[in-house]
């Protein structure tokens, strides 16, 4: 996944549009392992995060809006893109929003694309809801 690192940030307000949750004009969350920043589609390296169609998938977004509110989020692309989203590690005042929502319990580790960073902090109870997508065994 070699490419050229691409930095940005922004700093978040929370506001409320017709789509849902947003978060200030730059940045929306679509669920638990995307979020849209400055226009750009951002898909987080390495985690798998239940779908929204999921009441566990609208849990994790829920938990990533509100984990999201009021902090600077600086995101690292490697330059690759899945679809419409680069794909990156993003960090939240300094936190890894990756590591974040994994250990909150709302997503797993995707070993595929983490070589395996975060499967130390998965918990018991998402490994049990939560089914693990098959492009990440």
């Amino acid at each position: 996944m070699g490419g050229k690192f691409l930095k940005f940030s922004i700093l978040l307000a929370v506001a409320l549009f017709a789509t849902g949750p947003v978060l200030s004009a730059s940045l929306q969350v679509r669920d638990a392992d995307t979020i849209v920043v400055d226009g750009t589609p951002v898909r987080l390296q390495g985690v798998d995060a239940p779908e929204l169609k999921t009441s566990a998938g609208k849990d994790a977004r829920r938990w990533m809006v509100n984990f999201l509110t009021g902090k600077s989020i600086d995101c690292q692309l490697n330059g690759v893109r899945s679809y419409d989203r680069y794909i990156g590690i993003c960090y939240a005042g300094g936190e890894d929003i990756g590591a974040a929502v994994i250990s909150a319990g709302y997503a797993l580790d995707c070993q595929r694309y983490s070589g395996g960073r975060y499967r130390h902090l998965e918990t018991p109870a998402a490994k049990s809801r939560i089914r693990r997508a098959g492009y990440c065994r």
